[in-house]
């Protein structure tokens, strides 16, 4: 008997967003948890989405410097993992807190405590199940230039410089410009009620003018007055004129 496959359905970073999931304004993240810039960010990260709220969007991709920080992988894979269950955030913060006590043991008691239930937690990490993610991950922040942590994109476009407060508010400010100035833009071709309001007035005064007084003249002018003088004027005089001349010929003949 053939026993079908199980597939597992797995919620890629790119698709895990904090914040409002519809906003126009991405802030993009490449990070990893063991960094202590990494961790420094994300404080700054939260003051953004606080001063923001509802205008932008967060997204943490990871991208473990392994060559230093060696559990930093597993964090990464830790934090993919709490997402399919909707406690990233809740994770991603105590990662950050604990940087110095990330391993395998520890990261499932973080997991607790971010509030996963699944119980094949530590089997998925110690089989990395959710390793191809981060890979994933680490491939497209070579493919887009990234080499340190952490590294800052808004609306894809790379934040240069330190990653402070006030950089990242400027490139978020710049980006809220520029999606105010598309939509500014875009209002005057979707405008409809215009078009609706100038058709309108144009179809009143042709059908009030030309139908009411075209067909009430027509039938007056026509059908009235054609019939009645044709019919009485034509039948009494020819009758009166033939007969008068009749009479008046005989009277005529008999004087003399």
């Amino acid at each position: 008997m053939a026993f079908k496959k199980e597939v597992l359905i797995i919620i890629e970073p790119k698709d895990v967003f904090v914040g409002n999931p519809k906003a126009l304004v991405t802030l993009e993240e490449f990070g990893e948890y063991e960094s202590e810039a990494c961790a420094k960010a994300n404080e700054i990260v939260k003051k953004l989405l606080i001063d923001y709220d509802g205008k932008i969007r967060f997204n943490f991709r990871h991208f473990p410097l392994t060559h230093i920080h060696q559990r930093s992988l597993k964090a990464g894979e830790a934090a993919v993992a709490t997402a399919q269950e909707g406690k990233f955030w809740e994770m991603h913060n105590i990662l950050f807190a604990n940087r110095r006590n990330l391993g395998t043991t520890s990261l499932k008691l973080h997991s607790k405590e971010a509030g996963v239930a699944n119980k094949r937690f530590l089997d998925d990490l110690v089989n990395a199940v959710y390793g191809w993610q981060v890979q994933g991950d680490i491939k497209e922040g070579h493919d887009r230039g990234v080499k340190d942590v952490p590294t800052f994109f808004v609306n894809g476009i790379r934040v240069t410089g330190k990653p402070t407060y006030d950089e990242l508010k400027k490139a978020i400010d710049a980006a809220l410009r520029k999606t105010k100035n598309k939509a500014i833009g875009k209002a005057p071709a979707k405008a409809a009620p215009v078009k609706v309001v100038d058709k309108v007035p144009a179809k009143v005064p042709v059908k009030a003018p030309v139908k009411a007084p075209v067909k009430a003249t027509v039938k007056a002018t026509v059908k009235a007055p054609v019939k009645a003088p044709v019919k009485a004027p034509v039948k009494a005089p020819i009758k009166v004129s033939a007969k008068a001349k009749t009479v008046s010929s005989v009277k005529t003949k008999q004087r003399a």
